[in-house]
């Protein structure tokens, strides 16, 4: 134990150096400047074109697939990628956000998921537009292959496979594991290896029946765990609704501190704002990342435009509408006043404050199936990596077996390494991806451009 505790804090050290080099403010200024230039450069799309998005979307819910076998509908593609999302970043990173960053964090959230929503448009219209078929005959896309494609440079595409890779084991596996043994160690005493074990045994039985299993799933869950997360949230609020005003007020005070404090201590907390709220919103809805793209690649759709569009309604259905309630629901609470509380157990206890016993059993349920959803779509994203690393069904076999190990190792190790852990990895694997996202920007908005000419025509 003397030695795992050495290695453990060895991680932190080592993690928490290498996070302030990589989230640091030319991350920012990549992540948010990449979106503002779409933005710009496509005349505000998600604002001047919402009619025609929320037309195109509510459209494709009665569409049918043209083929069942080798391809998936757009709204699977979207409920998977949402999957990916909806997870605990929507509500232990809130929290976390909150606890590390100030109120103020959320404004910056909101700030990067509004320009995040056209970053993770140009992803998907990429990933869409250079997609290719694999040796099963199944379609298959993502940065690795827009990267080797359309950027021309094998070594990027291979350096976002393998850094994917990991991240998988951080962002997708033992954040979300971790979370549903917190919580559901605080809410029943349920020991957190037995609920690893247990996790990892579930994830196996998904993990094997491959992408039509993983989306069959997905699809069941996101729309009714987004719709019951977020009743309760507006529950919560309802009976807080005197709280409401006050807790943006606290959110836009919060996020310029740097005007009353000079630079001194509330300008660093300022700082620490902008970081968690960027961070923690790229680590809710994924926009920058790459990962989301992977699974919209395999839609059926043939028109990369309007498969862009299913990812600015997931940037604002994710962080726009599920992340701002739960940051009101612990705003208007109080219970962010409590130093001794972060992750899951102080959204916990925002929900308790309101709710009563019921909210321990409602966010326990609620994590953990969101949490779930998350662990199996992210091994999808792993998987499709390593099959293009490698090309090789034993290869995707070893990286399934090290995945479900991992989910076990997620249960039991500390939150705060965690956390960095997946930021660090996060931030590696956004790299290459804003890179090619910068150099391949042209084509998407010339295509985006092309799209609407003709559609007037």
């Amino acid at each position: 134990m003397n030695y795992l505790s050495k290695i453990l804090s060895w991680l932190e050290e080592y993690s928490d150096k290498i996070n302030q080099i990589i989230w640091g403010p030319l991350m920012l200024l990549l992540l948010l400047g990449i979106g503002v230039y779409i933005t710009v450069r496509t005349n505000f799309f998600q604002l001047t074109k919402w009619k025609p998005i929320w037309k195109f979307i509510i459209c494709s819910l009665f569409e049918k697939k043209k083929d069942s076998q080798k391809s998936i509908s757009p709204f699977q593609a979207t409920a998977t990628a949402l999957a990916g999302t909806m997870g605990t970043g929507n509500i232990v990173g809130i929290a976390t956000a909150i606890t590390a960053g100030g109120a103020g964090a959320i404004f910056w959230m909101w700030v990067s998921a509004f320009f995040g929503m056209m970053t993770k448009y140009a992803e998907i219209v990429l990933a869409v537009k250079f997609r290719t078929t694999n040796q099963h005959g199944e379609l298959v896309g993502g940065p690795m292959y827009y990267i080797e494609k359309g950027l021309k440079q094998k070594w990027l595409a291979v350096l976002f496979a393998v850094f994917c890779t990991l991240a998988s084991f951080g962002i997708g596996n033992m954040t979300q594991v971790n979370a549903i043994s917190q919580t559901l160690s605080t809410s029943f005493g349920i020991q957190p290896m037995i609920v690893g074990i247990v996790c990892a045994l579930l994830a196996g039985l998904v993990i094997l029946g491959g992408m039509k299993r993983i989306t069959s799933i997905t699809t069941a869950l996101i729309p009714v765990l987004s719709i019951g997360y977020m009743v309760g949230c507006i529950l919560s609020l309802y009976l807080n609704r005197q709280n409401i005003l006050p807790a943006f007020a606290l959110i836009l005070k919060q996020a310029f501190h740097w005007k009353s404090a000079g630079g001194g201590i509330l300008g660093y907390m300022c700082m620490n704002a902008v970081k968690f709220g960027v961070s923690r919103g790229v680590f809710s809805n994924e926009a920058g990342l790459g990962s989301a793209p992977i699974a919209h690649a395999a839609s059926c759709t043939e028109n990369p435009v309007k498969q862009g569009m299913w990812g600015i309604f997931e940037v604002f259905a994710d962080t726009i509408v599920v992340c701002t309630l739960t940051a009101l629901v612990i705003l208007t609470s109080g219970a962010y006043l409590n130093p001794s509380l972060d992750g899951s157990d102080l959204t916990t206890a925002a929900f308790s404050n309101t709710l009563g016993d019921f909210s321990g059993i409602f966010l326990s349920i609620a994590v953990t199936l969101f949490a779930f959803a998350t662990l199996i779509s992210w091994c999808y994203y792993g998987e499709k990596s390593v099959e293009y690393l490698f090309q090789s069904e034993r290869a995707i076999r070893i990286y399934r077996s090290i995945y479900i190990v991992l989910a076990i190792v997620g249960a039991v190790i500390e939150l705060k390494l965690v956390w960095n852990i997946s930021d660090t990895l996060n931030g590696l694997m956004a790299i290459p991806n804003l890179i090619a996202l910068v150099s391949l920007s042209g084509i998407v908005i010339r295509d985006t451009k092309n799209s609407f000419r003709t559609a007037r025509q």
